[in-house]
């Protein structure tokens, strides 16, 4: 798993206590065209205490893809409209995933 921007310096039981006071895990989505080629990919993962907003974070990503997604056709444009109604409404909720992956047992 990639790193995860915002934990820094929180113990797990005031990462619990954020989750169950309404925090999450989100992932924002971007897209880049080169010529006939559009790739779409999504950001690092963000922990977004309660209460807190997206848009801070989400707003790079999306300017990523209004300046540089739509030039792919006809990827490019279903790309980058995704990716602004994605980040609008918050972003993609990993917080199930992030979860998941904590509670495996690591491998031996």
């Amino acid at each position: 798993m990639s790193k995860i921007i915002g934990l820094d310096n929180l113990t797990v039981e005031e990462v619990n206590q954020e989750l169950n006071n309404g925090a999450k895990f989100v992932a924002f989505l971007y897209c880049f065209s080169l010529g006939i080629v559009t790739f779409k990919r999504s950001s690092s993962i963000y922990f977004i205490k309660a209460g807190e907003g997206t848009l801070k974070h989400s707003i790079k990503f999306t300017a990523i893809s209004i300046f540089l997604g739509w030039w792919g056709i006809p990827w490019g444009i279903i790309y980058t409209v995704q990716s602004f109604i994605t980040n609008f409404q918050g972003g993609r909720d990993m917080t199930n995933q992030v979860m998941s992956a904590l509670r495996q047992k690591p491998v031996e």
